[in-house]
């Protein structure tokens, strides 16, 4: 039986980024090719995509998958959810499109919630729950359509002073509902079985089968992974995780990697991907949005290429340092500045707030001038769009 070497082998900085970039596919400018498939293709590759509200530039879903997908159209992910079915919304660490065909790993996390009533829905009442599973048995519903709640006070900023919204949150979470169609931040809900056309839930995998499709997600969008890579925000499964790490250490399927940089935190990588670190960097320019998949885990980009980046939405205005909205711009393989962006959509336009040098852009024997150049280039392409459809 092969056995991983005693030593780690070690990894320098450029070659993990060109490992990290060719797993998130922003080493290639259209890997995944165009339309709805090439949004299946590239939710499955990354294993999930966050959803989130903040607007003054294109919503981060719609942004990450730009950033991998040059023809991208919105419609394409409405499609993808709502008529393919490819996609689904659920749980990571956040709210996200997740592959269908990864369901069974979130069907027992929906069934647990159908045990618990606490926390963040400890107040909904079960006759607000009974009357939105009423109304979303006779079609698809969005809190639009419920015109007869009771309004009540805010118990939380990001609530809803509708009792049913928090109802049907809940029932998402079960399982019971999926969300069929989203316009912006505005979800229909649909019966789960009905909008997939199942009898029944999938089947749900086992412990061990989520252990390892946490494991198999994060070396196939990572590339090289640590405990904290592969649990973002999920404490609880590191032990498991570790076993199953050590397994197939010993069957020689995973090989320590001691990165630079990373001190005494542990990493890990299949052998092929090691025998790989010789591709060379592509002459591409990605802006990222600040939840994409490559920036999300701070300290992982701050130690991989040299950028702590600040997400500073909701920090006091004359604290920030690189702006409200702040997007890393790849460049090649470094990250070399932060740009913070408005889109002013009453007058078509895209606002340029704060540009800041990081990374290896902040050092001073850099091609800042014809850096710059390449990223304005780019900035016309994404400007078109953020004005687009």
């Amino acid at each position: 039986m092969p056995r991983s070497p005693t030593q780690p082998i070690s990894i320098n900085r450029i070659a993990a980024r060109r490992i990290w970039l060719r797993a998130q596919r922003l080493d290639e400018r259209a890997p995944f090719g165009d339309g709805p498939e090439a949004v299946a293709r590239a939710v499955a590759q990354l294993g999930y995509v966050q959803i989130d509200t903040i607007n003054v530039i294109e919503r981060s879903h719609h942004h990450i998958l730009f950033a991998r997908i040059p023809n991208y159209k919105r419609s394409d992910l409405k499609q993808a959810q709502s008529i393919d079915k490819s996609v689904f919304e659920y749980w990571t660490h956040a709210l996200a499109y997740i592959p269908t065909a990864d369901l069974p790993f979130f069907v027992a996390d929906m069934k647990e919630w159908r045990s618990e009533q606490t926390g963040w829905f400890a107040s909904v009442a079960p006759a607000d729950l009974r009357k939105v599973m009423r109304l979303i048995k006779e079609g698809p519903l969005s809190i639009r359509d419920i015109e007869d709640d009771v309004l009540r006070d805010k118990d939380h900023e990001w609530a809803s002073r509708k009792p049913s919204k928090r109802a049907l949150q809940l029932a998402f979470y079960r399982g019971v509902v999926a969300v069929s169609e989203r316009q912006g931040m505005l979800k229909t809900y649909d019966l789960l079985l009905r909008h997939f056309g199942w009898d029944t839930l999938p089947k749900a995998a086992s412990a061990p089968q989520r252990v390892a499709y946490l494991l198999d997600r994060a070396l196939r969008s990572q590339g090289i992974v640590s405990l904290d890579s592969i649990c973002h925000l999920d404490a609880p499964s590191k032990a498991a995780v570790r076993k199953l790490i050590e397994t197939r250490m010993r069957r020689g399927e995973l090989v320590p990697i001691a990165l630079e940089g990373a001190g005494k935190q542990e990493h890990w990588a299949t052998p092929e991907i090691i025998e790989a670190t010789e591709s060379e960097p592509h002459d591409l320019v990605h802006i990222l949005s600040p939840f994409d998949p490559l920036i999300i885990q701070r300290k992982r980009t701050n130690l991989v290429f040299g950028h702590d980046h600040r997400f500073e939405a909701y920090v006091p205005k004359e604290k920030r340092k690189l702006g409200y909205f702040a997007l890393p711009v790849l460049l090649d393989d470094k990250i070399v500045a932060a740009i913070d962006l408005k889109t002013d959509r009453q007058n078509r336009t895209l606002l340029l707030q704060q540009w800041s040098w990081v990374g290896e852009g902040a050092g001073k024997k850099t091609p800042r001038a014809a850096w710059k150049r390449r990223i304005e280039d780019e900035l016309h392409r994404f400007e078109a769009f953020q004005l687009g459809e």
